[in-house]
């Protein structure tokens, strides 16, 4: 179930880059071990999508994301561990 769309997300510089079939991050068999561009709206919106549970859920992963997450941590995988471990720090 999709909680946002793009109209939804709360930073309006993504870019929008078209998918090419290689880079579809619905079309891959292992989708935690590939690494999410913060920057790319589709890779984004996908992957809140696909780790929330609200819509509220998915913006405030999306805060963390773009103002929070160290810029080494990129699998999916690591994401939303990270997500995970300091989920109670941020607003």
């Amino acid at each position: 179930m999709a909680f946002v769309s793009s109209a939804d997300l709360q930073y309006k510089d993504y870019k929008w880059t078209a998918i090419s079939s290689n880079d579809d991050p619905r079309v891959t068999g292992k989708p935690d071990s590939t690494l999410l561009n913060r920057h790319e709206g589709y890779e984004v919106l996908h992957f809140l999508n696909r780790i929330s549970k609200s819509k509220e859920g998915a913006l405030k992963a999306e805060r963390m994301i773009r103002n929070h997450l160290p810029g080494e941590v990129r699998s999916h995988r690591n994401v939303l561990q990270w997500l995970i471990d300091n989920w109670a720090k941020y607003h």
